[in-house]
């Protein structure tokens, strides 16, 4: 029989999670359930009435000529380029900075690792102005740098206007933007590598290149999955880059604005709820394919 102790035990260690737990019924789980309700009734703002439709708003979206269905499968389609292009660069390079970081002396690291991390904490919208300002077609530092230069002076390259440059330009902006939050995460992996591994290795006369392929990477391997999923997450759901810098048109126009659009300019709800379960079903369905392809058994 339990004793008094072991319940209260027990009950101390529940009252740690009740926050994270009331937190997520409150933001994650009740939004979900709450928007699926939706996605099955037709939800239009100024209707008094909300009369359940069950799977019309699907429907919708999977039949040709509707504008639910072009609105889904344009974003769907510029969200994937966007998750294509950005996830390598958002992996490798943040692993590459920690890497470097950790080649420094360590009275320098702190410094650059605040140095690195200070654009994360930079609002969305802020960064978007910076990079639209910086890839401004005619007074934009970077086409102003390249006239400096003697590269396309007379030509200036439209980076926010067409394509490929306008990926170029919004993958650059997410980089910078969040690029030490990733490196942050990798160099607490590095940390944990035991160090007499790196030095067996040297006796042995393995390279860096050895020493970080067969030691290194196995070591941080779950880390860098989870790096790995986390960035796909977080690029599926751009918004303010392509929002706020391009004006590419249906080019950059990724599944949320096609959301956005849907919920409150043709002032669907119904179709928007159903919109974003799709959605999230297909950030579901995608890392969990990332999840079982990088991951093995030990």
């Amino acid at each position: 029989m339990p004793t008094p102790s072991h319940w209260k035990s027990k009950l101390t260690s529940s009252l740690f999670i009740l926050p994270y737990l009331i937190a997520f019924l409150a933001f994650t789980l009740i939004p979900i359930i709450y928007g699926f309700i939706i996605s099955l009734k037709q939800y239009n703002l100024l209707d008094p009435v909300h009369p359940f439709v069950g799977l019309d708003n699907y429907r919708k979206i999977f039949t040709n000529g509707t504008q639910e269905n072009d609105l889904f499968f344009i974003g769907m389609k510029a969200t994937l380029k966007f998750v294509v292009f950005s996830v390598p660069f958002l992996v490798i390079v943040g692993l590459g900075f920690a890497l470097l970081l950790n080649a420094l002396p360590a009275k320098l690291r702190s410094f650059f690792r605040s140095i690195y991390f200070i654009p994360y904490a930079v609002s969305a919208t802020v960064m978007a102005v910076i990079w639209k300002r910086m890839f401004d077609v005619t007074g934009g530092f970077i086409n102003l740098l390249l006239a400096k230069v003697g590269i396309r002076e007379f030509d200036p390259v439209p980076w926010l206007l067409d394509t490929p440059f306008v990926w170029f330009a919004l993958v650059i902006a997410t980089l910078w933007w969040t690029i030490g939050f990733n490196m942050i995460i990798f160099v607490n992996a590095l940390n944990g590598v035991p160090e007499d591994l790196y030095e067996a290795a040297k006796i042995d006369g393995a390279n860096g290149w050895d020493r970080l392929k067969s030691i290194t990477l196995p070591f941080i391997r779950p880390v860098l999955i989870f790096v790995l999923i986390t960035s796909t997450i977080a690029s599926y759901n751009i918004f303010a880059q392509p929002n706020l810098m391009s004006n590419a048109g249906d080019e950059t126009k990724v599944l949320l604005m096609g959301i956005l659009q849907t919920a409150y300019t043709a002032r669907e709800i119904g179709s928007a709820s159903a919109m974003a379960i799709l959605m999230g079903l297909t950030i579901m369905i995608v890392s969990v394919i990332q999840f079982k392809v990088t991951s093995r058994k030990e």
